[in-house]
């Protein structure tokens, strides 16, 4: 088998168009007909990608090979092994993507993947409305690495998120950074956590902003209370909580009046 029919042969395994392959190589659709057909060769940085893409060795594609040997010369190359890696996809669509796609680069409504991308995406990286992955992004995003509206995750970044290490809007976790932050260590403009550091209103065991509630400790440049707050203390809080808070959090102080 020479060059051009090797890549004919693992393209067409792996559910490539000739523009889908060229798009991921960054090549036109004539040039990988042109490949394929021995009129021209792939430089060396597309036979490397192509091989990483095809599972595939070097030697196996530049080394002209009979069709009964093409099997020994793949590189991890037990027929179940490529079997897992061979992409499938559904032939119907919707919205012009695939119903469901599962290979390397991921590309349909389901999309399973190294790369998925889709509506619903899984993968090691996953771009979709829900996203699941070590990297992940999308409305609804869960992963070791999350981003998205609402984000799930070791480290998590969205408006709703929570995690190991969060950053949001509203963010929960052992370390978490928001406008409403409640977690272990808690960091924003209203926190809840044990240690709590926050801009206007901070509560847990140590406790630190300008309205400081602590069972321990507490330092507040406003309002300050270690222990159990009474009927007046309360009524303190919120006279300074319309005070101090800026008209555009009034929402952020609505929710965190009920803490109190």
């Amino acid at each position: 088998m020479t060059l051009g029919d090797k890549l004919s042969k693992l393209r067409k395994e792996n559910n490539y168009t000739q523009e889908q392959l060229a798009d991921i190589l960054g090549v036109s659709r004539q040039a990988i007909s042109k490949w394929e057909s021995n009129i021209t060769y792939p430089e060396t940085d597309k036979l490397i990608r192509m091989s990483e893409l095809f599972n595939c060795s070097l030697d196996y594609l530049l080394k002209d090979t009979e069709q009964t040997d093409s099997k020994n010369q793949l590189g991890v190359q037990s027929p179940l092994f490529r079997m897992r890696l061979r992409e499938r996809k559904s032939e119907k669509t919707v919205w012009g993507m695939p119903l469901w796609h599962i290979g390397r680069n991921a590309r349909g409504f389901v999309a399973v993947g190294l790369n998925a991308r889709g509506v619903i995406a899984v993968g090691l990286k996953a771009e979709g409305i829900i996203a699941l992955g070590m990297l992940s992004v999308g409305v609804f995003s869960l992963g070791m690495l999350s981003l998205g509206l609402l984000s799930l995750g070791l480290f998590a970044l969205g408006i709703l998120s929570a995690g190991c290490f969060s950053v949001g809007v509203f963010a929960t976790g052992a370390i978490s950074l928001g406008i409403i932050s409640l977690g272990a260590i808690a960091i924003g403009d209203f926190s809840v956590g044990a240690l709590s550091i926050g801009k206007y209103f901070a509560l847990g065991d140590n406790a630190r902003a300008m309205i400081a509630l602590g069972d321990t400790k507490a330092a507040g440049s406003v309002f300050q209370k270690i222990g159990e707050l009474s009927t007046q203390d309360i009524t303190a809080v919120k006279h300074s909580l319309d005070t101090i808070v800026p008209a555009y959090l009034s929402w952020a102080k609505e929710i965190i009046t009920p803490f109190l």
